[in-house]
């Protein structure tokens, strides 16, 4: 299946500025990540350190978390379409999470963490499929990669400032974990609050009664969508959480304090790569892009298992930051480019469901792997897959960019 090179016709998308709702979206982003990644890299710590979890079980809550998420993305997806209404599950799911998130403050087992963290990806799951769909409703199609490449870097900024308040509040106030967690609803009201005032719906075109959105009927998202879906499921499953990578900085002589600082590091580079990679895949097309970002991360994790040292920790995880930029609005914009309309919210769905299904087994594997071989073999594995994955994009059938 070819993509259709056909142009919205919209007054609204006659433009090809990115619009409010990219901006709003952006904002929503980006308070949320700092709400979420004043907690999320001292996680593995708090786990291990406090609680007593091994890095088994941290890749089971990773992975059920995710997995649990994911479900909920298709059906959130599935049911925008249908009622052809994005911002109240986008409302809904940015109060749901940014409600449960702190709540790890008073969490005394791991077993509890687990719960918690279910709840916040249950927002996450209600909210991430509308608010994508929203954006391709939003913006032309020749300038969707950078649209979703400003989301993701605003969604990343945010993962840069978290990281940096969570080391100050440790560092400069002696603060305790726990009271870093309870700080981090501030930003978290601040993201509700612009979904609320800064989010409007987009008028679109209704869809006839037989092609009303449906979880099933798989021929009508096309034969490209779907082979893009395996491929990114074989990534996933060497795509094992990020608090692996956190714990191996750990293990190479990273002290808990620096922790912030080395996520700091990681998401600064995602920010300020984000936007090149998505326009580059507006202007080279989606595939080569994702093949390059792909191959990234196969170095980067083939480093990871060979690293000696702490100054290979901080190299690697800007190396990694690289390889955000270049797939993660490349991704999103191809399945915008490739599905009906009228099906982007459940072709969002489904793309989050594969990455879902995948993320379990990928963390659960990884850290047997680690417990079982040790942290070399579990990161030659990812890379293995990662290369595998960006062999079958290359030789899959040709996804282009939109005209």
């Amino acid at each position: 299946m070819a993509i259709s090179d056909a142009v919205d016709t919209d007054p609204d998308h006659s433009s090809r500025r990115l619009g409010r709702n990219v901006y709003a979206l952006a904002a929503v982003s980006f308070f949320t990540d700092v709400s979420s990644e004043m907690i999320y890299p001292l996680l593995p710590f708090f786990l291990t350190t406090v609680l007593g979890a091994n890095p088994g079980f941290i890749g089971v809550i990773e992975g059920a978390a995710e997995s649990t998420a994911a479900l909920l993305k298709l059906v959130s997806g599935w049911w925008s379409d249908r009622i052809k209404r994005r911002k109240p599950m986008i409302v809904a799911g940015y109060v749901l999470a940014s409600a449960m998130r702190p709540l790890v403050a008073i969490a005394q087992s791991a077993t509890q963490v687990l719960l918690i963290r279910v709840s916040d990806r249950v927002g996450k799951g209600i909210r991430n499929s509308p608010r994508d769909a929203l954006v391709a409703d939003s913006v032309h199609p020749s300038v969707r990669g950078r649209a979703f490449g400003v989301r993701s870097a605003a969604d990343n900024a945010g993962a840069l400032l978290g990281p940096l308040i969570a080391f100050g509040l440790i560092a400069w106030f002696h603060l305790p974990l726990r009271s870093v967690f309870w700080l981090a609803v501030i930003p978290g009201a601040l993201a509700v609050l612009t979904a609320v005032i800064g989010v409007k719906e987009v008028a679109r075109h209704s869809a006839s009664p037989k092609t009303q959105p449906t979880l099933q009927g798989a021929d009508k998202m096309g034969s490209t969508f779907w082979t893009f879906l395996v491929v990114v499921f074989v990534f996933t499953l060497g795509n094992s959480t990020d608090a692996f990578l956190l714990l191996r900085a750990r293990q190479l002589g990273v002290s808990v304090a620096l922790a912030p600082i080395l996520w700091a590091l990681l998401n600064g580079v995602k920010s300020l790569s984000n936007i090149p990679g998505g326009a580059l895949s507006d202007r080279i097309g989606r595939r080569p892009t994702l093949i390059a970002g792909w191959l990234v991360y196969a170095l980067v994790y083939f480093l990871f298992s060979r690293a000696t040292a702490a100054w290979h920790a901080w190299a690697l995880f800007a190396g990694y930051g690289i390889f955000f930029g270049l797939t993660e609005g490349s991704e999103l914009a191809l399945i915008a480019d490739v599905v009906p309309k009228e099906r982007r919210g459940v072709a969002y769905g489904w793309y989050y469901l594969a990455v879902g299904i995948g993320a379990l087994p990928a963390s659960i594997i990884f850290g047997v792997l680690w417990d079982r071989y040790g942290s070399a073999v579990a990161f030659v594995f990812g890379a293995v897959l990662a290369l595998v994955a960006a062999i079958a994009l290359s030789v899959a059938a040709r996804v282009s960019r939109p005209a």
